[in-house]
Order: C-alpha cells, then structure tokens, then sequence
C-alpha cells in the first residue's frame, strides 16, 4: 500500500530502525563470509589518538562537507554506523536513518610520485629511520604522512561518494557520519590509511634501508655491517645487487725444460711439506680473518640494536 500526501506512514521508533539495520548489516557480513563491524565509540569524542583526529582535522578543513559535518558526527555518536569495512580503494557501510541505507565510497590510490617522495622524506634522518627500524612512527614520520595535499589523505576531487538515501547533495549525513567512522576506525587499526591508499607500509622499512640511508645514517655507529647483515638483522628483503665478478685470467704455463733432473724420493717428501704448510697458512689466515669480521659485525648488530631500544623507548602517539 502506497502513502499519499494526506496519509502518514506508521511511525517505527528509532531503535527498532536502528535493530532492523543492524539485522540487514548481519546477513550482508554473512554473505561476504566475515563478522559485522559497527563503528562504536568510547565517550563522545569520534578520535581520541593522533591518527584519528589528523584525519577529522583534514575532513573538515573542506569546505565541500562543511554543511552535512555536524549531522554525521550526530549519527556516529549515536551508533548509526552499523558496519563499516575499509578495503583497498574503497570504504563500504551501512547506516540506519529513517530507513536502512548503503553507502559506498570510492577513493583514488596514491600516485606513484607522491608515494616516492612520501619514501623519501621518510627516511632522511636518523630519529625517523631508527623507529621505522623499530617497528614505530616517529613524530616528524606521522607529520609527513599526514600532510595535507602531499601525505596519505585524500582530497575531495578524490573521493567519489555514494547513498542509497533520496537525499542528492554531494555529501549527505550518512556519508558524512561513514566519514568520521574512518577515524575512529584509524584510532584501533591506523594502517588501514595504507590499504585504503592502496600502499604498502614496509615500502617504508625497505626503502631506507635498501637505499643505504642506514648505512649513511649509522656511519659513526659501524660500518661494518653489509646489506645482506641489515636484512637478516631486520628480518627485511633486501634487493641487493650481485657484485659484478672479475674476469678470470689464464696464467701461461711456462715452457717445460727439455732437460729434467730425476725426480728423487727426498724432493718429492719436501714437495708435500711446502704444499700442506701453505695450505695450514691459508686456513689459519682465513680463520683469522672470518673471526675478526664476525666480531666487528657482532659488535655494530649490538650497538645497532641498543640505538633502536633507546629510541623505541620513548613515548610515541601510535
């Protein structure tokens, strides 16, 4: 039965509208073979780390959602975000208003040249190339990366949104509410910034240390460790390059005599003794050799490592 213009649809309280969209985010979870994820808050604030609220400062410094701003935050506060999944390129959520309504965003990956400077930059000091070492952002890291117009975060030319609600504006208060639940999702998981973006975060690691920052950066630490050393010590793939070999050069044996003095038994005997005194001479060089290398690769590894632990010991906004 349709409602005219002087007919009222039957009233339904907001927390049944709120259950049948909770319901309807269930069966679609279901369908995609994982479990729901609602956007729940703690308190009122949306972010309450330094990734969440870098992303709400960033949000809202566009004046394209300036408008529909206030009634998101509302919706995300209440728990209207009944499911929210963030996937490479692309943000997906179902928000319960007055109906259950689909909301779908798509956002442009990060081009190659910007995700090469981000590289970078990331890795020109020791402080920021210690803690991504360490497994950790530092500040001037988390600055860079969520610089306007030139980190991770998108502008609105690259972010193409859509509602399944009648209302056309280009972004509605559904939109806006998935909006400000990325943030609060980027308060417990942050490194989906890098999905969404479609990078990949130990590009990070891999650069700084195959470009040989570390070994610049390390200079007065050691310089005894080796590419391949770093990616054993780091657990990182390095693309080290095969040293180029030397061309092997065939010595001429020289002309035999054509006269040949008797072999006797007594030069024969010192023959052996020269030879195998050479042979113990070489393997004690080497032995030699390999132990002194060892230890002062040993001693850079622990010298390494205790610079990595001073640094991670201090407290970072994850």
């Amino acid at each position: 039965m349709g409602w005219g213009y002087s007919q009222w649809a039957p009233y339904v309280p907001v927390a049944q509208k709120k259950n049948n969209a909770v319901k309807h985010a269930a069966q679609v979870a279901k369908k995609q073979g994982r479990q729901p994820a609602p956007v729940t808050l703690e308190g009122r604030k949306i972010a309450t780390t330094f990734w969440g609220q870098a992303w709400c400062k960033n949000l809202e410094a566009y004046s394209d959602y300036a408008n529909r701003l206030p009634r998101g935050a509302t919706y995300v506060r209440n728990g209207s975000v009944v499911d929210l999944v963030i996937k490479p390129r692309n943000i997906e959520a179902i928000v319960a208003g007055s109906e259950t309504y689909k909301v779908t965003i798509s956002i442009e990956g990060l081009t190659k040249p910007t995700w090469k400077k981000i590289k970078q930059d990331c890795s020109a000091s020791i402080d920021s190339l210690l803690d991504l070492l360490a497994g950790r952002f530092s500040d001037g890291v988390m600055q860079r990366l969520t610089r306007q117009k030139e980190g991770l975060f998108p502008s609105p030319k690259e972010i193409q949104m859509k509602c399944s609600c009648p209302d056309y504006s280009y972004c509605c208060k559904h939109l806006a509410a998935v909006m400000y639940g990325v943030a609060a999702r980027l308060d417990k998981q942050p490194e989906l910034l890098f999905v969404l973006r479609d990078v990949d975060h130990q590009e990070l690691v891999s650069q700084a240390v195959a470009e040989g920052n570390l070994d610049r950066e390390l200079s007065g630490v050691s310089n005894a460790l080796a590419g391949e050393d770093l990616g054993a010590l780091f657990g990182i793939e390095l693309d080290v390059a095969p040293a180029p070999s030397k061309p092997t050069r065939t010595k001429s044996k020289p002309k035999r005599e054509q006269t040949r003095q008797p072999a006797t038994k007594k030069s024969s005997v010192a023959k052996k003794a020269i030879a195998t005194a050479a042979v113990t001479k070489r393997a004690t060089t080497g032995t030699k050799a390999a132990a002194k290398k060892n230890s002062k690769t040993a001693a850079a590894k622990t010298r390494i490592k205790a610079a990595i632990k001073k640094r991670s010991t201090r407290k970072i906004a994850d």
